[in-house]
C-alpha cells in the first residue's frame, strides 16, 4: 500500500535524500513525497545488504562483529554474510559470479583453517569454530569458547550457499562440496558426550577448561543447532537428543487460547533459526499437541512483544504501538544514572527481554532487529513499526547501512564515558554500531517475506532435510522431500 504523504522537515531531509526518499539535493523548507512500504523494505534491504558487502574481508569472507567500532570477526556475522550475498544477486545488486567467488574464497578459507587442541594458533577443534577469530589469519582470540550456536550460524550460512549455488559450472559445484565437507566434519556426538552426561547438545568448550556445564535445552534460539547435529550424515548426535531439548519447554508457554506461545523474552530466539528454516506447516510433537507450528508461536511472540511495549509496565520512555521491540544488542553502557528523579541501572550489550518472560532483563534499551526482522511473521504490525522507527527522531537511528543496532530514550545523562553511540539530553541515547549478528535477520527476513530466497534454497539441504525428520516434524514442504 501508499502511505500518506511524509512532511520532511529540514532536520530530515538530508536522511531522507540519502534513503532514496527525494532524489535531488534540492534545499527546499519542507518537501513531501509518496514512499510505499514496498520502496521502505527494499531501502532498508539494500542499505543492509551493503553492510555485509562493503565491510566483509574480500580476501577471505570474514565478517567483523561490528561496525564502526573496530572489532574482530563474527562466525555468527560470517554466517549472515553468506546468506547475504545471493540476496544481492536476486536484487540486481552484485553479479552471481561475485556473489560465487566470494562464497567460494570464504569456504575455502574455513577449510584450510588449523583445527586442535591448543590454546592458541587454531581457529576451531573437531570441526567446531572459536567465537571470535582474528579478521586476518581467522585464528582464535584469547579466552574465546569454541562456539556450538554460533557455530551453527556459521553453518547456516554455509548450508545455504550449498542449496542456493546449483549450477553445475566447476565453482559452484566446488561451494557445495567444500559445504558438504565443513559439515561432515562436525563432531555433534562429542559435544553430546560432555560433562553433564546427558543427552543434550552442551553450548560450547575451552581448551583450558574442558566443556561449558551448560548445554542447549528449553525453548531459544538453541533449536536450530539440533537440525544440524541430528542431520550429520558422519558425526549426528545419538537419539534423545531432540527430546532433551524440549524436555523443558512446559515451564517457557504464557498466554491463553489464541495468545498461548512458547517464550523467550530476547526476541532474536524467535527469529534467528526462522531465517533459515522455513516453519510454516511442519509440526514436531510439540507443536502438533499444541496445533499450531513454530512460525505461528513466533507471530504470538511477536504480537507479546508490542503488546509489553504498549503496556509498559517499567516505565521507561518511548515505549509505544510501533516503537517496540527488546532483544539481544548494544546499551548505553553499565551504569547507573538518574531516571525520573531516582537512581536507575542501565547496561551496555545484553540479552534484553519482556519482564515475566524467561531470561527477562528489561532497562529501558529497545533493538530495530526485534519488529523488523519479524515482518514476515507480522507484517501489518511489524512494517507500521518499520516506518516508525526509520522516522524516529527525525531519521536518527537510520543511517548509511539501515538501522543502528538499538537505542534508549530514558537514558539521558550527556557527562558519561559511552562506549558507542551518542546521547541528546532531551530524547536520549542512539548506537552508531552496526552489528554483524543483526544486521543478517533484518536482511533475511525482508528477503524471505519478498520472495522466500534463504527457505527455498534451504529446503534442498540434505542435512538441514534430514535433521528435522530426525527431530520429529512432519507435514508441510517436508513430506515432498
Amino acid at each position: 500500500m501508499t502511505r500518506e504523504p511524509l512532511t520532511l522537515t529540514r532536520r530530515s531531509f538530508l536522511s531522507a535524500a540519502a534513503a532514496g526518499i527525494v532524489s535531488s539535493p534540492i534545499w527546499t523548507k519542507a518537501v513531501t513525497a509518496r514512499v510505499s512500504d514496498s520502496q521502505l523494505l527494499s531501502d532498508i534491504e539494500h542499505r543492509t545488504f551493503n553492510f555485509y558487502w562493503e565491510r566483509v574481508n574480500h580476501s577471505n569472507g570474514l565478517m567483523a562483529d561490528r561496525w564502526s567500532t573496530p572489532s574482530a570477526c563474527s562466525i555468527t556475522g560470517t554466517g549472515f554474510a553468506l546468506t547475504a550475498w545471493p540476496i544481492g544477486v536476486e536484487r540486481g545488486w552484485i553479479t552471481r559470479n561475485q556473489a560465487r567467488d566470494i562464497t567460494l574464497r570464504t569456504l575455502r578459507f574455513f577449510e584450510q583453517l588449523p583445527q586442535g587442541e591448543q590454546r592458541s594458533g587454531t581457529a576451531g577443534y573437531r570441526g567446531f569454530y572459536y567465537h571470535f577469530i582474528d579478521m586476518e589469519t581467522g585464528l582464535r582470540l584469547p579466552d574465546w569458547e569454541l562456539s556450538t550456536i554460533d557455530t551453527c550460524w556459521l553453518q547456516m550460512g554455509m548450508a545455504f550457499a550449498q542449496g542456493w549455488f546449483d549450477r553445475e559450472d566447476e565453482k559452484e559445484k566446488e561451494i557445495r562440496a567444500l559445504a558438504q565437507r565443513l559439515l561432515d566434519r562436525t563432531e555433534w556426538d562429542w559435544m553430546q558426550a560432555n560433562s553433564t552426561g546427558g543427552k543434550a547438545i552442551s553450548m560450547g568448550w575451552h581448551p583450558e577448561r574442558g566443556f561449558i556445564e551448560r548445554n542447549w535445552d528449553g525453548y531459544n534460539e538453541g533449536m536450530a543447532l539440533y537440525f544440524l547435529a541430528l542431520g550429520s550424515r558422519s558425526h549426528p548426535a545419538k537419539e534423545g537428543a531432540y527430546e532433551a531439548w524440549t524436555a523443558p519447554f512446559p515451564k517457557y508457554w504464557r498466554g491463553e487460547g489464541a495468545n498461548r506461545y512458547l517464550s523467550f523474552a530476547p526476541h532474536f530466539a524467535h527469529q534467528y533459526g526462522a531465517v533459515w528454516v522455513d516453519y510454516r506447516g511442519i509440526y514436531d510433537a510439540t507443536t502438533r499437541a499444541a496445533g499450531f507450528d513454530y512460525f505461528e508461536n513466533s507471530r504470538r511472540a511477536t504480537y507479546a512483544q508490542r503488546n509489553y511495549a504498549m503496556a509498559n509496565p517499567m516505565g521507561w520512555d518511548g515505549y509505544s504501538k510501533d516503537i517496540w521491540g527488546l532483544s539481544a544488542c548494544d546499551g548505553p553502557g553499565d551504569l547507573v544514572i538518574d531516571f525520573k528523579g531516582k537512581p536507575t541501572q542501565f547496561y551496555g550489550y545484553a540479552a534484553y527481554g519482556p519482564k515475566g518472560m524467561p531470561d527477562e532483563e528489561d532497562h529501558g534499551t529497545l533493538a530495530p532487529i526485534a519488529a523488523v526482522a519479524s515482518i514476515p511473521f507480522a507484517p501489518e504490525i511489524c512494517i507500521p513499526a518499520a516506518w516508525a522507527l526509520r522516522n524516529f527522531q527525525g531519521g536518527r537511528l537510520y543511517g548509511t547501512y539501515g538501522f543502528f543496532d538499538a537505542f534508549n530514550p530514558s537514558f539521558r545523562d550527556t557527562h558519561v564515558s559511552l562506549r558507542s553511540g551518542s546521547v541528546d539530553g532531551r530524547l536520549g541515547w542512539v548506537d552508531n554500531d552496526y552489528l554483524s549478528d543483526n544486521q543478517g535477520p533484518i536482511l533475511g527476513m525482508i528477503a524471505n517475506y519478498k520472495t522466500g530466497i534463504i527457505w527455498n534454497a534451504t529446503r534442498k539441504v540434505p542435512n538441514l532435510v534430514r535433521g528435522l525428520k530426525r527431530a520429529g516434524f512432519t507435514g508441510g514442504w517436508l513430506n515432498g522431500t
